[in-house]
């Protein structure tokens, strides 16, 4: 197989740092730009590239919150009291909340890969999200701040991830939306979805790297993983910034709106036969 042209592994490290923290679905664009362009798979070893490449992004976003939230378990449990420590029970919070996902990506890795890529089914979910994320906005409370989460709501935003297997639903956009339709505002929904998928993405890409670390990164796939990894990385941290502070004060219709007409491109590019 030839080796991973430099300008498909900076585009596709740039969807992917975009996408995975934008409630678009990372997924969906990875599967739908070499349908569109005719781009071969890139392959295990770059998938492992743009994983631990977004990794780096909220890793390196929310080191802080993480330390704390450790920090926080550290003291709980020197004191054998888990409840009363604020950092300790948002930890367990979002261990609760990882555990559907990591789940259902395990069982139904291979069952998605079968049924559920092609571009048509994409589409479909792509739009129907977006239908979805716009309900949310419309009914969401959105007075409640991630301090005021419980058990429920974690339960409940864990299973909505678990959702997330399918390409075009969007780790992120599922997570965010059920997290208003929970009455959180949406940088507090957002920031809980960004916190909650770090050991679903850490999972993913050390799951992959296994097979990297047995085989070996083959010379002439170098320059692509370091790009792909690179172009993830600070896009992805640059994404998480950049959306926290939107919605701040913007609502996310326009992620929906995004998600209407890229899901209409789909559709239109099937029933016009320029792609099978």
């Amino acid at each position: 197989m030839d080796p991973l042209d430099p300008f498909q592994a900076l585009v596709m490290g740039i969807v992917q740092g975009l996408t995975e923290f934008l409630p678009v679905s990372s997924s969906a664009h990875l599967v739908l730009l070499p349908w569109l362009f005719g781009w071969r798979d890139p392959g295990l070893t770059f998938d492992v590239a743009l994983h631990i490449g977004t990794l780096f992004a909220v890793i390196g976003y929310f080191w802080r919150d993480w330390w704390q939230l450790v920090g926080g378990l550290g003291r709980s449990l020197s004191r054998r009291r888990l409840a009363d420590d604020p950092q300790a029970r948002m930890f367990w919070l979002l261990v609760i909340a990882s555990v559907p996902g990591a789940v259902v990506g395990a069982l139904a890795e291979d069952a998605v890969e079968s049924w559920l890529r092609a571009p048509a089914i994409i589409a479909a979910l792509t739009i129907g999200l977006g239908l979805v994320l716009v309900l949310a906005e419309a009914i969401g409370s959105r007075d409640r701040l991630m301090k005021h989460l419980g058990l429920g709501d974690a339960i409940l935003i864990g299973i909505s991830q678990a959702l997330a297997v399918c390409p075009g639903v969007s780790r992120s956009g599922v997570t965010i939306t059920t997290g208003l339709f929970r009455g959180l505002t949406r940088d507090a929904a957002a920031r809980f979805s960004f916190l909650m998928s770090t050991p679903i993405i850490a999972g993913a890409g050390l799951y992959n790297l296994r097979h990297l670390l047995t085989g070996g990164l083959p010379a002439d796939e170098r320059l692509g993983f370091a790009i792909g990894f690179t172009a993830a990385a600070v896009v992805g941290f640059l994404a998480i910034k950049l959306l926290l502070r939107y919605l701040q004060r913007n609502s996310l219709l326009v992620f929906a709106y995004y998600r209407f007409a890229l899901g209409a491109l789909i559709f239109a590019v099937i029933l016009a036969g320029v792609r099978g």
